[in-house]
């Protein structure tokens, strides 16, 4: 029988958000995890499974029963000709980008973090950029479920297609997944280049940009004009890896952080820093090529609190003026650097942001120096009011104040969505507090 461990303590990577599981399993394969499901029924508890940990909210946090997939993490069939690798849940996105790269396959996109799972991009709805393509889960052609009473599903296109089109965003709501099919495409090197522009002249040119390079994105850095454009396009140059000398040896890591600590005390700083940094490590023009995966992923450094919302690729513009008119208008408030700004392709995903729609996600960042709290409650509940007024939707691993009301409004399958939930989950087993706060 399978053992769970009492007195474990998860926290998400960001130390934002903890909780205190009443056990915590490790299965190693679908007989195990239908044995703690069994265990929980017979008990009466709720069951968590975690990839990660990544999600910069409580998502992932219980006190009942917490599952870990991380001993799930096999590649069970890479089959060549469809350029299709079928694996299992609990392996992350780093270690199969290695072994994808010895096929000769590569993912054709990827979010920022490679140590998180392919069960938990599915959880949440990770995301990259480029106007051509969907979120990662798009790129998943087949999975197998666990539903609450033990029994496995094989959803697809094909094969309980309407489950499918909601396990492939299911908040961890549905079942536990077991396996993943993602479907992939011959390894490619991408070219990054990065140059400075300003706010104005990226809005006003938006539409070129998107039709200039296939993965587009830009950073722009608040209390100011400057705005850093991004463009990752695929090229037969050899790897070529050249950063500044500042990140290369450290200092612009530890100088940040440490100022970023400075202005908690002295918050007319962080304009300055805003600029500052711009001037010293953004305002050259920096190239770079690599294997697809090693352009897409890189080590996030800083723990930090993220807000991140889609919303229609229309309301880029208006959004983005609107944020910055309010941080104007409100100089007490300060925002770090950068406000992150991605575009997706639509999908038919249930509860997917991208649901039906070309987006624009836009995600601001408030870092945590040190491991202590800035100020962000006034920015945080204007950002969410601008992106209520476009028409946004939160991205799932983030924090937010919506409700089911909320969402109701927001998705025009939500309904389905929970439909196929309480079909599935009679009993709430894969319910916890924040999912109660989406569904009730």
């Amino acid at each position: 029988m399978m053992q769970g461990i009492a007195g474990y303590q998860f926290n998400n990577w960001a130390q934002t958000y903890s909780s205190s599981p009443e056990l915590f399993f490790q299965p190693a394969n679908a007989e195990e995890v239908k044995q703690i499901l069994d265990l929980a029924r017979q008990r009466g508890k709720r069951v968590k499974v975690i990839g990660g940990g990544h999600s910069p909210s409580d998502i992932a946090c219980t006190g009942d029963f917490m599952i870990q997939l991380d001993k799930m993490n096999r590649i069970l069939e890479v089959d060549a000709e469809k350029r299709q690798v079928t694996v299992e849940a609990g392996i992350f996105l780093g270690d199969l980008n290695e072994e994808l790269a010895q096929h000769g396959l590569a993912l054709s996109n990827l979010g920022a973090v490679g140590e998180v799972s392919a069960a938990g991009i599915l959880g949440t709805g990770t995301h990259n950029t480029g106007i051509e393509h969907g979120i990662l889960p798009t790129q998943v052609v087949a999975l197998t479920l666990m539903t609450a009473s033990g029994e496995i599903l094989l959803c697809s296109h094909s094969v309980n297609e309407e489950i499918f089109q909601a396990a492939r965003l299911h908040l961890g709501c549905l079942g536990v997944i077991l396996t993943v099919t993602f479907q992939c495409q011959a390894a490619f090197r991408l070219l990054e280049q990065q140059f400075p522009s300003t706010l104005s002249e990226v809005l006003d040119n938006l539409d070129l940009h998107l039709k200039k390079s296939e993965y587009f994105r830009f950073l722009w850095f608040p209390h100011t004009e400057y705005v850093r454009i991004i463009y990752q396009d695929r090229t037969d140059k050899p790897v070529m890896n050249k950063s500044s000398w500042l990140w290369s040896y450290g200092i612009g890591y530890h100088l940040l952080e440490f100022l970023l600590w400075i202005s908690t005390f002295l918050p007319r700083l962080l304009p300055w820093i805003n600029w500052t940094f711009f001037k010293l490590l953004f305002s050259d023009r920096v190239s770079r090529v690599d294997r697809s995966d090693k352009i897409f992923t890189y080590e996030c450094l800083f723990k930090q609190h993220v807000q991140d919302w889609s919303i229609p690729i229309g309301q880029t513009k208006e959004a983005l003026l609107q944020l910055k008119s309010w941080l104007e208008g409100n100089p007490a408030v300060v925002a770090h650097y950068p406000v992150e700004v991605r575009f997706t392709q639509a999908d038919a995903i249930l509860l997917s942001p991208c649901y039906q729609r070309d987006s624009c996600y836009m995600n601001i960042i408030m870092y945590r120096p040190y491991g202590k709290d800035v100020q962000r409650d006034e920015y945080w509940s204007a950002y969410e009011d601008i992106m209520k007024k476009v028409g946004g939707r939160p991205h799932w691993a983030k924090a937010h104040r919506c409700s089911r009301e909320d969402f109701q409004r927001m998705y025009p399958s939500f309904q389905k969505f929970c439909s196929i939930r309480e079909t599935l989950d009679p009993a709430g087993m894969f319910l916890n507090p924040y999912l109660e706060k989406v569904f009730f």
